[in-house]
């Protein structure tokens, strides 16, 4: 018999088809299933969604299509008459000390005497003014965001792959990027948690369940797929919910017919029949993606009066450098917006308050930093999750350090893998773990949304608002921004 799958399938062969999975199959382990006879076609020019909760393996179906990773089991065909090209979270560590001439260099392939023409090209394109000779490291997360998305686009590709990339992007970078899309006459597949941006473009959402390793395939715009997801699980939990009624006016018939005896036996035993019947057309509830726990960062006890003041600071404007003198002074439970495009200097500013380094900036003594950073990069990827956690409490507690874990959804297994086997969401998440076992007096984050699942930012946001200590925080997600008690605001661009 053909199965759903193949009959799909078939019915799309003769189609348009750039990108088609059949069965597809993918574990990194015997513990660790990713995807599980996933089954779904794109058509040429389709803009398409991926979802799916942090860790799901959303990024691990992208190296799939573009070939960096081969299936366990199943076929994967992707039109040998396109050329992928896929622009991933992040700049790979090995690549920033290179210059911009370098770094292009690693996607151009062709000729060496147009190198320098079609990257002036593709950074116009992503609204970027740099010299060929700057280091990839020296830029700020929304320009490197941009070189990733320009990186992609310098491979002049038929199917563009795009994860995360609004992340750190500023208001004008998501336009910008927005409007690219719009007017893309090619096909595309990001993955975003950035609702209004991916409503702006996308024809069909790609959902991952994480709990089924299953690929579910919608058309329509992201907010009519989400709404039409949340119908579909309503009406499987209110057909399992009549099942269940019926299943146990069965087995109470059959438990009194079975004490009758004699012919009435053989009722009970339909009846039994006919609950195991009903058992077996329950449907497989798709479950909600889970929300983080409820959770607060205690502050440092034992602190008074000032924790941070800083009377100058370095901006770059115009790409040009530039001292200006400031009036900042945050005590206990007093909470700093630092606001400014991209570019303009404050995950600089940033790295150099936790570091102690900032001219023009004290930290009081014995005050404890929490460092939230946008790449992080304050995280060591050959250690375990345990050892992360571990070593940032003052008091060793091991109970406590697996309560903090599960309450991020790092389960026991994950809580031995190596932090760098993690993906992006699930790294932000121990990031914001060991912020709670460090209990710190000064906390300084560097746009904390990127890169972590929607259903968890509500949870973080009550997080920060409740926060008694001082707090510094960088985010260009307005919606999040909202959220959160906000003091001050620092707007360096003004």
């Amino acid at each position: 018999m053909e199965t759903q799958c193949n009959f799909f399938l078939r019915r799309m062969a003769n189609d348009n088809v750039a990108v088609r999975f059949n069965n597809v199959s993918f574990e990194y382990g015997p513990h660790k299933p990713i995807l599980t006879e996933a089954c779904f076609a794109l058509r040429r020019g389709a803009k398409i969604t991926l979802m799916g909760q942090n860790g799901a393996g959303k990024s691990t179906m992208l190296e799939l299509i573009s070939g960096a990773l081969q299936p366990t089991d199943g076929t994967i065909y992707v039109d040998p008459e396109l050329k992928v090209a896929y622009a991933k979270q992040v700049i790979p560590r090995d690549l920033m000390p290179l210059t911009v001439r370098e770094f292009f260099a690693k996607y151009f392939f062709g000729k060496d005497y147009e190198l320098d023409r079609r990257i002036d090209a593709v950074l116009e394109v992503v609204n970027l003014r740099a010299s060929k000779e700057k280091l990839a490291a020296s830029f700020s997360g929304g320009q490197q965001a941009r070189l990733l998305l320009a990186s992609a686009l310098i491979q002049d590709p038929d199917l563009l792959i795009l994860d995360e990339p609004t992340n750190n992007l500023d208001k004008a970078g998501i336009e910008h990027l927005t409007q690219f899309l719009i007017s893309y006459d090619k096909t595309c597949i990001v993955i975003s948690h950035d609702a209004d941006f991916l409503n702006m473009f996308t024809d069909g959402v790609l959902y991952l369940d994480i709990f089924t390793h299953k690929v579910h395939q919608y058309v329509g715009d992201y907010y009519v797929v989400v709404a039409e997801i949340a119908e579909q699980m309503e009406k499987e939990k209110r057909k399992n919910t009549q099942y269940e009624k019926e299943i146990m006016a069965n087995k109470e018939k059959a438990n009194f017919f079975a004490n009758k005896g004699g012919k009435m036996r053989l009722v009970a035993r339909k009846m039994r029949l006919k609950a195991a019947e009903m058992e077996e057309a329950k449907v497989d509830v798709r479950r909600e993606d889970k929300a983080i726990r409820n959770f607060e960062i205690p502050s440092q006890a034992g602190i008074i009066g000032e924790i941070i003041s800083v009377s100058s600071l370095t901006i770059v404007k115009n790409y040009e450098r530039a001292e200006k003198k400031v009036r900042v002074s945050l005590k206990k439970n007093e909470h700093l917006l630092l606001s400014g495009p991209n570019g303009i200097g404050k995950t600089t500013l940033l790295e150099s308050l936790a570091s102690g380094k900032a001219q023009g900036a004290k930290i009081s003594e014995q005050v404890r930093v929490g460092y939230y950073r946008q790449d992080f990069s304050t995280l060591n990827f050959e250690n375990t999750v345990f050892e992360a956690l571990s070593k940032v409490m003052r008091e060793k507690d091991e109970e406590r350090l697996r309560s903090i874990a599960a309450g991020f959804l790092l389960t026991k297994e994950m809580v031995y893998a190596k932090i760098g086997s993690l993906s992006e969401g699930q790294k932000g998440l121990v990031a914001f773990a060991q912020l709670v076992l460090l209990e710190p007096g000064l906390l300084i984050l560097d746009e904390p949304t990127n890169h972590i699942n929607f259903r968890h930012l509500p949870v973080i946001a009550a997080a920060l608002d409740k926060y008694k200590g001082a707090m510094i925080l960088v985010s260009h997600v307005g919606e999040f921004v909202e959220q959160i008690r906000i003091d001050e605001i620092l707007d360096l661009e003004k």
